[in-house]
C-alpha cells in the first residue's frame, strides 16, 4: 500500500529540515526540526509523565495557527533549555511571529529521561542543552543521522539501546507523510529477547532487518520486560526514566484540528512498535506538522489513508531508531545488531 520517499526520512516531507547535536561524554543530545515556512501543528500526549514546552498553544481552540520549529531533547526537564537555543538561532535569522515590533519564534519542545544511562552529567551550574539546541538548529538539513544521534544519543529501551529513528511513505493521493522518533521507552521494541521487531508487519523492504515475525512465536512473547538498571537480562527493576517522543509530518493541507487528529493517529504506531507503551512512567508524546507544500486537500477516503499511514510510518520510525543504534564506551545496554 505504501512506498518510502527517496530518503525514507521525515525530510521527504517538503518544507522540513532536521538537525542533530550530541555530546558523547554526556550521552545525550538534541534533535530539532525547522520549518522552511510556518507549519500548522498539533500535539497529543498519552504518556503519564510528560515534559513539555509550548504544547498548550497547539490545541485547536488556541490562537497560534502555525509554528517555526519543534525540539526533541534528552536531559529530562533540564533538556527543555534546548528550545531556547533553537529559538535564539531562529531569532538571529529574523524568524518568528511579529508581536509589537519583535520577532518571537514559536518552538514547542518535549524531553526524554536519559540521566541514568552511564553518561557524565556533572555539568556544573547550567546544563548544556541550550547550546546543544543552538548547535542542532545550525546543523539542519535534509539528511541526518539515525540511531545514536541527536535526542537518541543516550536513549535506552527494555534491554537494548534506543535511538533516533525516521521513516516516510508516499500515498496514492500524492501526499507524503514522515515520522521522527526519539525512542527511549519503558517497554520493548523487539519480541521478548529475539531480534524480531513488533512492528514487522509494517516494514518496507528490510529497513529494520527484514526478519518478519518469529515462527513459532516465543512462549515469553507476552512477558512484560521493563527497562532495567542492571545487566541481568529480564530482571524487572524500579520504574522511572523513560519516554518516546516523536513528530509526524505531512505535506497535505490540514487544519489545526486535523493536525491534532494526525498526532492522535500516530500514537497507534507506538502501540504497534512498543510493548508496553503509554504507561504511567512514560511521557509519550507526538507532535504533528502539516506544511501544506503539496497543495492537496484530502477527500474523506484519502484522509483515512493518511491517518492509517501515520500509525504505520511511526511504527517503522521507532523500529529504525533501535535498529540503527551503535555501541559507545560506557554503554549500559547492548545494541540491536549485537543480537
Amino acid at each position: 500500500m505504501f512506498r518510502t520517499g527517496p530518503r525514507n526520512l521525515i525530510t521527504d516531507v517538503a518544507g522540513l529540515r532536521v538537525g542533530n547535536a550530541s555530546d558523547v561524554r554526556l550521552k545525550s543530545g538534541v534533535t530539532t526540526i525547522v520549518c522552511d515556512e510556518p507549519a500548522v501543528a498539533g500535539v497529543q500526549i498519552l504518556g503519564g509523565a510528560p515534559g513539555t514546552r509550548e504544547t498548550d498553544l497547539l490545541e485547536p481552540h488556541n490562537s497560534i495557527e502555525a509554528i517555526h520549529a519543534v525540539v526533541l531533547s534528552g536531559g529530562s526537564a533540564f533538556g527543555l533549555d534546548a528550545a531556547s537555543g533553537v529559538q535564539a538561532a531562529l531569532r538571529e535569522r529574523g524568524i518568528g511571529v511579529e508581536v509589537g515590533g519583535f520577532r518571537v519564534p514559536i518552538v514547542p519542545a518535549a524531553i526524554l529521561f536519559d540521566l541514568r544511562n552511564g553518561g557524565d552529567k556533572d555539568w556544573g551550574r547550567y546544563p548544556p542543552y541550550r547550546d546543544l539546541g543552538y548547535e542542532a538548529a545550525q546543523a539542519v538539513g535534509i539528511d541526518f543521522a539515525l540511531g545514536t544521534a541527536g535526542a537518541g544519543t543516550g536513549a535506552l529501551s527494555s534491554g537494548l539501546k534506543g535511538g533516533l529513528g525516521s521513516a516516510s511513505a508516499v500515498l496514492d493521493s500524492g501526499v507524503t507523510i514522515g515520522a521522527l522518533a526519539a525512542v527511549n521507552p519503558t517497554g520493548s521494541v523487539t519480541i521478548a529477547q529475539t531480534r524480531h521487531f513488533w512492528a514487522a508487519p509494517f516494514e518496507i523492504g528490510d529497513e529494520f532487518g527484514g526478519l518478519g515475525y518469529p515462527s513459532p512465536m516465543p512462549e515469553d512473547a507476552k512477558t512484560i520486560l521493563l527497562k532495567f538498571r542492571d545487566k541481568h537480562i529480564g530482571k524487572r527493576a524500579k520504574v522511572g526514566g523513560n519516554t518516546t517522543i516523536a513528530i509526524i509530518a505531512t505535506d497535505a493541507v490540514l487544519t489545526k484540528a486535523a493536525a491534532k487528529r494526525l498526532a492522535i493517529s500516530a500514537h497507534d504506531g507506538f502501540v504497534r512498535a512498543i510493548w508496553p507503551t503509554h504507561t504511567p512512567a512514560d511521557g509519550d508524546l507526538v507532535f504533528a506538522l502539516a506544511t501544506g507544500k503539496s497543495g492537496i486537500e484530502l477527500a474523506p477516503n484519502d484522509a483515512i489513508d493518511l491517518y492509517a499511514a501515520a500509525g504505520a510510518t511511526m511504527a517503522r520510525a521507532i523500529s529504525r531508531g533501535v535498529f540503527a543504534a551503535t555501541p559507545a564506551d560506557g554503554d549500559l545496554f547492548p545494541v540491536w545488531s549485537s543480537r
